[in-house]
């Protein structure tokens, strides 16, 4: 009689500790909330920390099996380490989905934020560009003045010598004008479709992320 009321003493205990091992476990149905990351560097040691408790819970799992066989119920003392185990594998793997996606979402707005700056800063570049005003033309340094004899006679033909480089040199320089117009409206346009490209990106997201908090 004294061996079957130690065993009952003990099949008591048992289950006693079993309950006291499943009632904090998170049930298979119920996903874990985890807290959102609030900085690249605490979803990095969020990551790390894992990393650290995944291995633990591994080590833990691997020595309560081996005290489970020395115990009478073995396949129950199995069931619930196994269950505790999982339960939290489950919280750990929560804590590394949420910690991965904020450090591809902060990238992915990083990149966003960076095409956006050059995109400024070439616009601004092409408005100051527009805003200086076209160059002079080069005039041809001024002759000796002749003789004053000489003065009267090769006036006209002077002033005629004048007008005939000024108009040659501005059909001269003509073709460059044109190309560099051409090239301002094609940088301008690239620019403004760039910038149309990042709008679109940037309202697609906030859409997305108005729809996903509904």
């Amino acid at each position: 009689m004294i061996t079957a009321f130690i065993r009952r003493l003990a099949l008591l205990a048992a289950l006693a500790s079993l309950g006291a091992c499943t009632t904090a476990l998170l049930p298979p149905a119920v996903a874990p909330l985890v807290a959102p990351s609030a900085s690249v560097a605490q979803a990095s040691r969020r990551l790390d920390e894992v990393a650290r408790e995944r291995a633990a819970a591994e080590s833990v799992f691997a020595a309560s099996e081996q005290l489970c066989y020395a115990k009478f119920f073995v396949n129950n003392c199995l069931d619930a380490v196994k269950e505790k185990r999982r339960s939290r594998l489950a919280v750990l793997r929560a804590i590394e989905v949420e910690a991965e996606r904020y450090k591809r979402q902060a990238a992915v707005d990083q990149r966003d934020r960076d095409v956006a700056q050059s995109v400024k800063e070439f616009e601004q570049g092409e408005a100051r560009m527009a805003a200086q005003p076209a160059s002079a033309p080069r005039v041809a340094p001024e002759r000796t003045a002749p003789a004053p004899r000489a003065m009267l006679k090769d006036r006209s033909a002077e002033h005629a010598a004048k007008q005939a480089e000024r108009v040659a040199q501005q059909q001269a320089e003509a073709p460059q004008r044109a190309a560099n117009a051409r090239a301002f409206e094609e940088r301008r346009l690239k620019a403004e479709q760039r910038k149309r490209e990042i709008e679109a990106k940037l309202a697609e997201k906030a859409a997305k992320a108005a729809a996903a908090a509904k």
